[in-house]
């Protein structure tokens, strides 16, 4: 799966500076904010169980057409490094169907993607209250959006965002380049989920493990398959179910925490 350049392409230079400017627009970025906000949060007064980490928060509070116009323009545009991702597979003589992000199988995807998500998110939920529980996370608050019509759908949107973004660029486009820049398949996999990991680390030490682990296991089933679909479809559920989960049940059971 790692492919390689025509003759006479880019030199390797060209593929590692690549990668380099796409994690640094994307994921990349968004890991070193994590671990800005992670050295906030423990050098703050207090445990990191008795802080919140807010994921889909509003961005115009009072002013719900505002809001929604800033929620789909985060949205999209969280997107862009994917259709750069697209952009460079094109240019090489790929495309998306070489790490199988296409429509050619669907219902197989479907399929795993579901399995996928009934076996980590229960594993998921499990390791989240025991990481908090022992004070390694903060209190993770999955969206804080108003009451609107648009607040579910926003929702759903967000979540199938993050899943493109991260299975796109974190596995199928990463692998392929790690492989062609001649790193191991241990060390582009160690690689591909200590990166999911650092963007995490903002939830805390068991945000960090739980999706490295998460990380591991995708790597795994990525190479058995060789598509990124069933984990598209794997993380958009595991998302729509802690968003809109959390919607439903926060400050209705007991055993959800919150702030």
């Amino acid at each position: 799966m790692a492919g390689s350049f025509p003759t006479g392409g880019p030199s390797r230079r060209i593929p590692r500076d690549e990668t380099l400017l796409v994690l640094a627009l994307s994921l990349g970025a968004s890991g070193v904010s994590a671990l800005i906000s992670f050295v906030g949060s423990v050098t703050k007064p207090g445990g990191l169980k008795d802080q919140a980490a807010t994921m889909n928060a509003s961005a115009a509070p009072g002013r719900p057409w505002l809001d929604l116009a800033w929620q789909l323009f985060g949205i999209t545009s969280a997107l862009v490094p994917v259709a750069l991702v697209a952009h460079l597979l094109l240019r090489e003589g790929a495309g998306f169907r070489t790490i199988g992000f296409d429509r050619t199988r669907p219902w197989p995807d479907l399929g795993r993607g579901t399995a996928i998500a009934a076996v980590i998110g229960s594993t998921g939920i499990a390791f989240y209250l025991a990481a908090r529980g022992f004070g390694f996370n903060l209190t993770v608050v999955p969206e804080a959006l108003p009451d609107v019509w648009w607040k579910y759908p926003v929702l759903v949107l967000s979540a199938v965002q993050n899943a493109v973004l991260e299975e796109v660029i974190v596995v199928g486009y990463l692998l392929r380049r790690l492989g062609q820049l001649g790193w191991t398949p241990m060390a582009a996999l160690v690689g591909s989920s200590v990166l999911r990991g650092s963007y995490h680390l903002y939830q805390g030490i068991g945000g960090f493990l739980g999706n490295v682990a998460m990380g591991v296991v995708f790597v795994l089933l990525y190479r058995r398959w060789g598509r990124v679909g069933p984990l598209v479809v794997a993380h958009s559920l595991l998302d729509i179910g802690a968003f809109v989960g959390y919607a439903l049940l926060a400050g209705k059971v007991g055993w959800l925490p919150t702030p």
